[in-house]
C-alpha cells in the first residue's frame, strides 16, 4: 500500500516539474514577444492547461497500457518500477532546467519507463511493447507499441512543427507587407494571446494526461495484486480494474484533476531560463512570430493527442520557432543555442532510460 502512495507522490512531483519545465515552453513566444509578462502568461498557461487536461484521454491510455508489458514485471515490483521510471524523469527534467536547456520530459518520462521496465524484467527486453502493428486495413497510426506511438511521431512532429511553422510564416509575409509595422504588432498582439491559450490547451491535452496513466497503470497493478483487498469503503475508488482483452484503460476523473491541478501548480512557479532560451536567445521573436509559432505548435501537439501520441512539446514549439526564424532568413537562426537543444534531445531517451534501469538495480540490492 505504502508504495503504490509513493508512486502517486512521486507521479505528482513529476508533473509539477513537468509544469514548469514544459508549460515554459508552451508560453515562451508570448513572454519573448513582450506581448505578456511573465506572470500574465503563466495565469494563461496554468487556466489553458487545466482546461486541456480534462479533455480526452487517449495519450494516458497510451502510457498507461502501450508502452510496457505489465505482465512481464514480476509480482511486487510494479511499483518499484514506476517509481525509478518517474525519479529518472525528475533528475533529467532538474538538470536540464538548471541548464536552460527545453529537452523533452515526455521522452524523459517514456525513456524512464523503458529502462525500468528492461531492469525490472531483468533484461527481457519484450518488457518493452516495441511494435503492435495496425489492424488490417487500418493507417500506421493506429498502431501500438514504442515504434508506433513514441519512435515515429518523436520524428515526424518537430517536422511537422517546422514546416508548417514555416508556411504560415511565409504566407503571413506575403499578406502582411502592405502592412504598417504598428499595425502588424498590435493586431498580432491581440491574436497572439488567443494561439498562447491555444498552444496551452494544447500542451494539456498531451503532457498532464503522461502522469495520469502513469497513476492509473499503479493502480491496476495494486488491484490485481490484491493490495487493495482490505481498504476502506471511503477508498473504494482507488480500485482500478484491468481493461479486458482488446480495450484500453478508463482513467478516472479524479486522476484527471490531481494531475491537472498539480501541473497548474508547477505552472505557476514558471521557468524562467526555458522562456529565455526559446523566447530570447534562439531567435528575435515579434508578436506576428510568436502567433505562427503557437498556432503551428498547438495544432501539431493537438492533433498528436487526439491519436495518443504522447509527442515533445518541446520538440514541437522548438522546431516551430526555428520554422518562423527560417522564413524571416536562415541568418536569423542562432545555430550555437540549437546545436545545443539538439544535443539534449539526442540523449533524452537514452540517458533517462539507463537512469532509470540503475535505479532498479539499486533497489534491488536494498
Amino acid at each position: 500500500m505504502f508504495l503504490v502512495f509513493t508512486v502517486i507522490l512521486v507521479a505528482l512531483i513529476f508533473t509539477y516539474t513537468n509544469g514548469f519545465h514544459d508549460t515554459a515552453n508552451a508560453i515562451a513566444t508570448v513572454v519573448g514577444t513582450k506581448v505578456l509578462t511573465p506572470r500574465q502568461a503563466i495565469l494563461l498557461a496554468t487556466i489553458t492547461n487545466l482546461l486541456g487536461a480534462m479533455v480526452g484521454a487517449a495519450v494516458a491510455k497510451t502510457i498507461a497500457s502501450g508502452i510496457v508489458d505489465a505482465g512481464l514485471i514480476p509480482p511486487g515490483m510494479a511499483s518499484q518500477m514506476l517509481i525509478c521510471a518517474l525519479l529518472a524523469a525528475i533528475f533529467w527534467n532538474l538538470l536540464t532546467w538548471y541548464f536552460g536547456l527545453p529537452s523533452s520530459s515526455s521522452h524523459a518520462l517514456i525513456g524512464g519507463l523503458m529502462g525500468a521496465a528492461y531492469g525490472a524484467a531483468h533484461g527481457n527486453w519484450h518488457a518493452i511493447i516495441w511494435c503492435k502493428m495496425p489492424e488490417a486495413g487500418k493507417h500506421w497510426w493506429t498502431g501500438g507499441g514504442v515504434l508506433f506511438k513514441v519512435v515515429i511521431p518523436m520524428i515526424i512532429s518537430p517536422v511537422l512543427g517546422f514546416m508548417i511553422a514555416f508556411v504560415i510564416m511565409a504566407l503571413l509575409y506575403i499578406t502582411l507587407q502592405k502592412w504598417r509595422p504598428r499595425t502588424v504588432s498590435r493586431t498580432f498582439g491581440v491574436l497572439q494571446l488567443f494561439s498562447s491559450g491555444y498552444m496551452g490547451f494544447s500542451h494539456g491535452t498531451n503532457d498532464a494526461q503522461k502522469t495520469m496513466g502513469i497513476i492509473a497503470l499503479a493502480l491496476v497493478s495494486a488491484t490485481k495484486g490484491g493490495v487493495f483487498d482490505t481498504l476502506p469503503d471511503w477508498l473504494g475508488f482507488l480500485k482500478t480494474a484491468e481493461p479486458l482483452p482488446g480495450k484500453t484503460l478508463d482513467i478516472a476523473l479524479w486522476i484527471k484533476i490531481l494531475c491537472a491541478l498539480t501541473m497548474a501548480a508547477g505552472t505557476a512557479l514558471g521557468g524562467w531560463r526555458i522562456i529565455k532560451t526559446l523566447g530570447h536567445k534562439m531567435v528575435k521573436l515579434q508578436p506576428v512570430h510568436g502567433f505562427a509559432a503557437e498556432t503551428a505548435g498547438a495544432s501539431v501537439l493537438f492533433g498528436a493527442a487526439l491519436l495518443g501520441m504522447p509527442v515533445s512539446t518541446t520538440h514541437v514549439i522548438t522546431t516551430s520557432i526555428m520554422g518562423v526564424g527560417a522564413a524571416k532568413r536562415w541568418s536569423a537562426l542562432k545555430w550555437p543555442v540549437v546545436e545545443r537543444i539538439l544535443w539534449a534531445w539526442a540523449f533524452t531517451l537514452p540517458v533517462s532510460a539507463v537512469i532509470a534501469c540503475l535505479f532498479v538495480k539499486v533497489i534491488e540490492r536494498l
